[in-house]
């Protein structure tokens, strides 16, 4: 028998994506949004007993996890106390708190870019989802990808000069700053300004590997570091220059150019700052 027109279900024309964040280590999940919402629980319980009932949880269940994480942890994330005019409990550690708002702030970063994909409508087909989805996991050619953060802006005939501080720098470290140069448009359309953060971004080939320190050039860069890989290939060299700050660049080099260099010793990478792409996020 048919189902009348008026009783059939009705599904929306469009879905929000939503997505989980799971951490994981060699020996499988460990964080999670059931272990979170415990730890959160505990907080405002005081009690094992109690978050458990609240997430909802099995008693064991929620031991089992609170100990599984107090294991993997470098840091306790939970005291506890017995006896007591209160009859003791629970309590979760700075630490532990620190871990809930990390594993908060990713979950919202992942959000963010969910939200930017817009509503997928319900008849999406399969290959329409597959590019949709596409767009999250985007690859470069750029093997270099720095962090780093806006320092200043500095005019230079009709250009401009954006100063970095690369990601992991010490303060006041003058060898881990890096110099993109881009129309004042971009910097307007971008909205850059000191504090901002940003990706740059630049292909090996464009890198030159030096063992003496270059001349300063405007709108140049010379990078300090020390020579950490040698990769010989056919016709060319990979070269890996460790940056201050546990960065690290890369390099493709003729074999002429790279016949100089050897493991360890000190190097300056030099490159234009108009071959470096800057990327932002809203």
């Amino acid at each position: 028998m048919r189902t009348p027109r008026s009783a059939r279900p009705t599904f929306p024309t469009s879905q929000t994506l939503t997505g989980s964040l799971t951490l994981q280590t060699p020996l499988g999940a460990v964080l999670g949004s059931n272990r979170i919402r415990l730890l959160e629980a505990i907080d405002r319980c005081g009690s094992l007993n109690r978050a458990a009932r609240e997430v909802p949880l099995s008693y064991k269940a929620a031991w089992d996890a609170l100990d599984t994480l107090n294991k993997l942890a470098p840091e306790p994330l939970v005291e506890r106390s017995t006896g007591g005019t209160g009859g003791g409990g629970t309590r979760l550690t700075d630490y532990a708190r620190q871990v809930i708002r990390l594993y908060r702030a990713m979950e919202s970063s992942q959000q963010d870019v969910l939200d930017r994909l817009g509503p997928v409508p319900a008849d999406t087909e399969a290959p329409a989802l597959r590019t949709l989805l596409r767009r999250m996991t985007m690859k470069t050619s750029a093997r270099n990808q720095l962090q780093g953060r806006v320092n200043r802006l500095v005019n230079r005939a009709g250009l401009v000069d954006v100063v970095l501080t690369l990601a992991g720098a010490k303060p006041g470290n003058t060898d881990a700053v890096l110099i993109a140069t881009i129309t004042p448009d971009s910097v307007e359309d971008m909205a850059l300004q000191p504090g901002s953060e940003v990706w740059a971004l630049f292909k090996a080939p464009m890198v030159q590997i030096v063992a003496d320190p270059p001349p300063d050039r405007p709108g140049w860069n010379a990078l300090a570091g020390k020579v950490s890989a040698l990769r010989p290939g056919e016709g060319r060299v990979g070269v890996t220059l460790a940056l201050p700050g546990e960065c690290a660049l890369q390099a493709s080099l003729h074999h002429t150019a790279a016949e100089a260099l050897t493991l360890g010793q000190q190097g300056w990478a030099v490159l234009s700052g108009e071959q470096v792409i800057l990327v932002a996020f809203d």
